[in-house]
């Protein structure tokens, strides 16, 4: 099993470098891959793609008025939506230069997902929809800056502080936990993570993005106040990456699955190895253009 996890990480950042070195339309068409593929997951554990749920539901609140509404298959409408705004949206970010567009695609995606849901009702029950439209914001819309990050100035370099925040918190809690791990993070939650480990996380990620800024950031913003800005920003995206990491593991438990896929050997599926990405992407985004001088 280690070796199974090790040879899939090492494929994995094999990837992750020719896609976040390279850039652009490669970039771009790696993240909708990857978008589809989470969404499609998402939909499955949520329970939108799952055979009978909703139409048992519907059954149970069928009224004779409604009698003789067609219903739909189970989360098929939905997921269409979902799967055609997803490039939607990435058309909107990747070719566009406005925010007002991403937003648009956002809005149209919603209409669309309320427009299967009226017109086929009662095929959908409410929380289905609220599920799908969720899915699709989770798996779309942080994927996305990713590219939006890798974009800035400086981005080519920039973009690994999403994946210090992340990865690099994810094996510093694991070591430190194992070492120090005394107090229970979240104990119903997730019972094998500590508050030693989380903190051995953020640490982690702060000291090693301090060096990523030595050897690489001081050559593109001269100046030694971009070590400990770095510092700052992947100590700050270190925190909420765990956030991402239990938030994931929440909804595993919730709807009583081990993992989200089988995609990836030894790790499961792109959700369960990208969970604490999705929610560290946005934050160094915004903190990079926050704290960073570009010029």
């Amino acid at each position: 099993m280690f070796m199974t996890r090790l040879m899939s990480s090492v494929v994995l950042v094999a990837a992750a470098l020719f896609l976040l070195l390279t850039g652009g339309g490669v970039l771009a068409a790696g993240l909708v891959l990857l978008s589809l593929t989470a969404f499609h997951e998402l939909i499955t554990a949520c329970g939108v793609a799952q055979s009978g749920r909703d139409r048992e539901g519907a059954k149970e609140e069928r009224n004779p008025k409604a009698e003789g509404v067609k219903e739909t298959k189970t989360g098929s409408g939905l997921a269409a939506v979902g799967y055609a705004g997803i490039l939607l949206y990435d058309a909107a970010v990747f070719l566009g230069d406005a925010p007002v567009y991403w937003m648009g695609a956002l809005a149209a995606v919603f209409l669309g997902m309320m427009a299967v849901y009226v017109l086929s009702f009662p095929a959908y029950r409410a929380e289905t929809v609220m599920a799908a439209f969720y899915s699709f914001f989770y798996s779309t819309a942080l994927f996305s800056f990713i590219y939006l990050t890798r974009s800035l100035p400086g981005g080519i370099y920039l973009v690994w502080l999403i994946f210090i925040s992340s990865w690099i918190c994810d094996t510093f809690a694991y070591l430190t936990g194992m070492a120090f791990g005394k107090h229970k993070l979240t104990p119903v939650l997730s019972p094998k993570k500590s508050v030693e480990g989380a903190v051995g996380g953020v640490a982690g990620s702060a000291l090693v993005g301090a060096l990523f800024a030595r050897i690489f950031l001081q050559k593109v913003y001269p100046g030694s106040d971009i070590i400990w800005v770095t510092a700052l920003i992947c100590g700050a995206g270190a925190v909420i990456s765990q956030i991402g990491d239990l938030a994931a593991s929440g909804i595993k438990r919730n709807h009583g699955i081990k993992d989200y896929g089988k995609l990836i050997p030894g790790h499961g599926g792109i959700m369960d190895r990208f969970d604490s990405v999705l929610f560290t992407a946005p934050i160094i985004y915004y903190l990079a253009i926050l704290l960073i001088r570009f010029e």
